[in-house]
């Protein structure tokens, strides 16, 4: 199988076009698609969240020769790769001949994707608004779940993403919830929320300035790690991309580093 037939694949079901959409749209910035290709026919492939050190020994120990991860494995410039330093994990895979293709915006906005995961785990079921709708998806919702007091949310939630490591504030009714996958606190989804009626505010990497504004309005807040907010998501991706590959004789596994969960 060539590494284009993994590229389509995950293509077929969260389009690139989409992060090419949302950078044009929204002042974004994204580097998913292929970002190595070693140019071997790919035979196993690794799913994870981040090309960590840890992701590619994983690889390396099953005999993965691709890795296909969510955030992207060169987002910045590399100015230099070292075995010990910048681009270790990249040099690493080049080493081993392993390839690497990146699902970043794309697959956090397209429909069934990250973050519309992460609005069926906190118990919606359709966004009444979008943030910023795309084409086919978009990101930021504000959904209706089943009323419930704040601590039964928050213990819900830790375990439908297999998290502990949450922050809440909050004591009020939870009935209508604004969520962001990934670092989506910001100016724009705080007003979004407000605007929008939100009793409870969830997303992750919040800052203090604005996690205090949604407090100083009467909202719950919920931080989930990043990480359990978007490996939630992404485990359900790899078992769409898992079913598929396995019919054309490719092995696939999904890597979940314990660490940040």
């Amino acid at each position: 199988m060539k590494l284009k037939y993994v590229y389509d694949l995950v293509d077929s079901f969260a389009p690139f076009a989409l992060s090419r959409e949302y950078c044009e749209k929204h002042d974004g910035y994204d580097n998913s698609g292929i970002l190595l290709d070693c140019g071997e026919e790919i035979t196993n492939v690794l799913f994870s969240l981040d090309l960590s050190c840890e992701a590619v020994k994983r690889a390396k120990a099953q005999g993965a020769n691709c890795i296909v991860t969510h955030h992207p494995a060169i987002y910045s410039p590399l100015h230099a790769l070292r075995a010990d330093g910048e681009g270790a994990e990249m040099l690493a895979c080049v080493q081993c001949g392993i390839s690497v293709v990146s699902a970043h915006l794309n697959l956090d906005c397209a429909r069934g994707g990250i973050d519309d995961c992460l609005m069926r785990g906190l118990g919606g079921e359709r966004a009444e608004a979008t943030l910023y709708p795309l084409t086919d998806g978009g990101y930021g919702k504000v959904f209706r779940v089943e009323e419930q007091d704040f601590s039964s949310f928050v213990s819900r939630v830790q375990d439908a993403f297999c998290t502990a490591r949450t922050v809440a504030y909050g004591s009020g009714r939870v009935k209508k919830v604004a969520s962001f996958c990934g670092a989506g606190t910001d100016e724009d989804t705080v007003k979004f929320a407000l605007e929008q009626g939100a009793d409870t505010f969830v997303s992750s990497d919040g800052k203090h300035h604005h996690i205090a504004a949604l407090i100083g309005r009467g909202l719950n807040v919920l931080m989930l790690t990043h990480y359990a907010a978007e490996q939630y998501g992404f485990s359900r991706f790899y078992e769409n991309m898992k079913k598929i590959l396995s019919e054309s004789g490719v092995r696939a596994e999904l890597f979940a580093d314990e660490r940040f969960l």
